[in-house]
Order: C-alpha cells, then structure tokens, then sequence
C-alpha cells in the first residue's frame, strides 16, 4: 500500500522551511518540515525548540510527551545527601520493628506486583502529559489547601519552561518532587518546607519549582531525575553550557541542614556561574563591539553612496546644462541660418534698381547702426516694404529695425499692420528725390 502523499507547502509555509534550514543549518527538508509541522508552523517556536536540542535543554513550545527531559544527571561529582530513617531504640523499638518486617515487606511486595501487573492491563496515564502547567498549578493549590499560603514561591511553569529561565537567568534552579504517599512527606513540608528561614532562603537565592509524582508533569520529571526515596530535592545549574544536576538532596532533612546542605552546594559550584556570567558579558561586549562595527560599516557605506548620489547628481546636472547648452547652440544656429536664407530670399526677390536719370526714381542713403552707408534708388511708386525688404537683405543690417527720418523725426511704416495691411508707397511717405534715412537697431528691444 502506497504511503499517503503529503500536502503540498503555501508559499508562507515555503518561506518559512528555507529560512528556518538557514537559521539551524539543517541540511535535511525533511526534518526540517516535521519540526515546523511540530509547533504547527511557529518558526520562533522551532528555532527555539532546535537550539534547546543543541544545548541539552529540553523545549519550551510543545515538548512531545515521549521525549525525555535532556538535563545532564550522569555527572559523577554530583553532590548527594541523603537521610536514613532514624534506626528503632531500645529493646520494644526493635521488637516493634521485627514484628512489622514481614508485614511490610509483604505489603510493598505485594503493591509493587500490582502495580506491575496493572500496567499491562491499564497504561499508567501519568506517562501521557497533556498539560504540564496544569499539573504544576493543580499541585500548587492542593499544596496550599493542606499547608497555607505560607510557603516558597513556586515557579508557575513547566519544567522545562523553568530550567530555561534558569539558564537565561544564570540562576540555581532547586526542584522538589513531591510523594504524596510517602511517611515523611506531610512532616517535611510542615518543619522545613515551610518555615520561614527556608522560605526566606530560597526566595532569595535560587527558583524554586516543585511538582507531584502523581501528576503527569511530575511523574516525568522524576523518571528523568531518577529519585531514591521521598522527599526528593534537586539543584540545578547551568555547568559547562548544560543543565546539570550538581546536588541531590533526599530524605527527611531538617531546616538548618537543608539550608547548610544548599548552601554548601551553591558555594561549591558559584565558580561554574560566575564563568559563565564572564562568557556571557565578553559575548554581550563581543555583540556590543560587532554591532557598532556594524553600524560603522553601514555608516560608511551610507556615506558613500551618498557621495555617489550626489556626484551622480552633479554629473546628471553638468550633462543637463551641456546639452542645453548644445541646444541653445543649435537653435541660435538654426535661426541665424533661417535669417541668412531669409536674406537671401528678400534680396533675390527686390525689384531692380532703377537708371539714374529716371525721373521716378528716389536716391536714398542709409546710415547703418555701425556708421556705415549704404546708397540705393527706389521708384516713388514702389511701397515702403521694398525698402525694408532691401535693408534686411544686407549682412549688416540687424535682425530688427526700423526706418527713421532725420527731419522731422519719424518712423516710416514698413511693415503691414492690422490697420494698414498695404504700407504706403514712397511718394504717400512724403520722400523727396533725395534723402537720408538712419537705421535703427531694435534687437535689444
């Protein structure tokens, strides 16, 4: 039978498999989409949940409950306390003892083959975890009901959620399993638990976070702790970038020796702390030095490209203003060239210059803006236009003028206009057989 195909990836779901395969340097996709698919896409969630795997830390976010919690217990130099039942005294404490052996000895014989052939018929439920901070809080408020609100401040979390805050904390981490059945455990939470030298002890020193054996989150832990008897304590630290567990503390242990018995695990391994407090501040200061590198290079370069923008600007407005350079070149160039073949058009198109002895004719002479004189004869009955067109035709000649008498002083109407479409003729002008006419320049105008 074939295996079903899986489904195919959104394009976010895509997105995420690649940056997620970047940020851990898994090299298989396929491990990579069943941790996302674990914490159902979260990638802040499996990136965290990969790096605790790296560490030995368990996870956060979704911990699967078949998978042990990773706290390193196989160290040999853990420290480990443990108190004996006092042995029986005098001679009706031994025979009280002898005579309720085989009685318990058969009980707990009995309980643990129960118990053993329960477990084929009916799986122990605590091995299923379906809601750790229930767990905890459910053994908080039982904890309270029996013993007052007079106690040390639990940690409100899982297990795991603990041995992380106190691995970013730097912190001790002191775990109590708590046997509801045991014979000594209603005495040791009562006269040590929580008196207040111990409260005030752990408040201040370490977490503390505590679970019963008979929940699922508890049960757990301990199969991970691997406990002897009750009541069960365990120090956790963070030694040689591990969980580890460097003391164990087990049986009923009264105030003073409880807190003699911590402190002597804290100052025993404060050096393993205050190393990594060290390895963390030349990290913190290392990240520190990085970033403003960082932000030195990204400076730099934003400087440079800026440089560039605006040397590309420069460039941009020197081409700008060649080229309109260029096109004002070529436009004045164009138009002294439609004046020149305008010229030459009008000199081409002048009616020709009439005999001496004509007597219609007029001799005109031009005084030019340079001072120069230009003589021509015009016929009285050719317009004034002819005379214009003559002038314009000659190099000298500005671009724009107009024609002036000397006495008395007037400009001579050349050129049609909207109330005199046909300019007059010479003789209409009042020009005798002779004159002289001045040219002036209105170019500037």
């Amino acid at each position: 039978m074939a295996a079903p195909e899986e489904p195919e990836l959104s394009q976010a779901q895509t997105e995420k498999l690649l940056q997620f395969q970047d940020l851990t340097g898994l090299e298989s996709m396929d491990q990579c989409r069943r941790t996302l698919e674990q914490h159902n896409w979260n990638i802040e969630a499996a990136v965290q949940d990969r790096l605790n795997e790296q560490e030995g830390v368990p996870s956060v976010f979704n911990p699967p409950p078949s998978r042990p919690l990773q706290v390193n217990t196989a160290d040999h130099r853990v420290y480990s306390y443990i108190v004996s039942r006092p042995q029986p005294r005098g001679l009706l404490g031994w025979s009280y003892y002898l005579i309720m052996l085989p009685f318990r000895f058969t009980y707990y014989t009995l309980l643990d083959i129960f118990r053993f052939a329960l477990r084929f018929i009916r799986p122990d439920p605590r091995g299923r975890v379906t809601d750790p901070v229930g767990d905890v809080v459910s053994f908080i408020h039982s904890f309270e009901e029996k013993y007052g609100r007079s106690h040390p401040v639990f940690y409100q979390g899982t297990y795991s959620q603990a041995l992380n805050d106190a691995k970013r904390e730097l912190r001790y981490l002191l775990v109590y399993l708590h046997g509801e059945d045991h014979q000594d455990t209603d005495e040791f939470c009562r006269s040590t638990l929580c008196t207040e030298e111990v409260i005030g002890f752990l408040n201040t020193r370490m977490l503390f976070w505590a679970c019963s054996t008979s929940k699922p989150e508890g049960y757990r832990v301990s199969q991970a702790l691997r406990e002897n008897t009750y009541p069960f304590l365990a120090m956790i630290m963070l030694k040689d970038r591990k969980m580890t567990v460097v003391g164990r503390l087990e049986g009923l242990i009264q105030p003073e020796d409880f807190i003699n018995q911590l402190t002597f695990i804290m100052d025993a391994n404060q050096t393993y702390l205050m190393s990594e407090r060290l390895e963390r501040e030349e990290r913190s200061q290392t990240q520190v030095l990085r970033q403003q590198q960082d932000e030195a290079y990204l400076a730099s370069l934003r400087a440079d490209q800026e440089k560039d923008r605006k040397k590309r600007e420069e460039q941009e407005q020197q081409r700008q203003e060649e080229e309109k350079v260029r096109q004002t070149a070529l436009a004045e160039e164009r138009r002294r060239q439609t004046l020149e073949d305008e010229k030459e058009r009008k000199s081409e198109c002048l009616p020709p210059e009439p005999p001496a002895d004509d007597p219609e004719s007029v001799k005109i002479v031009f005084k030019l803006p340079n001072d120069t004189r230009v003589e021509r004869r015009f016929l009285f009955a050719q317009s004034l236009t002819v005379i214009y067109d003559f002038l314009f035709s000659l190099k000298e000649t500005p671009e724009k003028f107009e024609i002036v008498t000397n006495f008395p002083r007037r400009v001579l109407p050349c050129l049609p206009t909207e109330e005199q479409p046909n300019p007059p003729t010479l003789k209409e002008a009042g020009l005798s057989r002779s004159e002289v006419l001045f040219v002036q320049d209105l170019t500037d105008d």
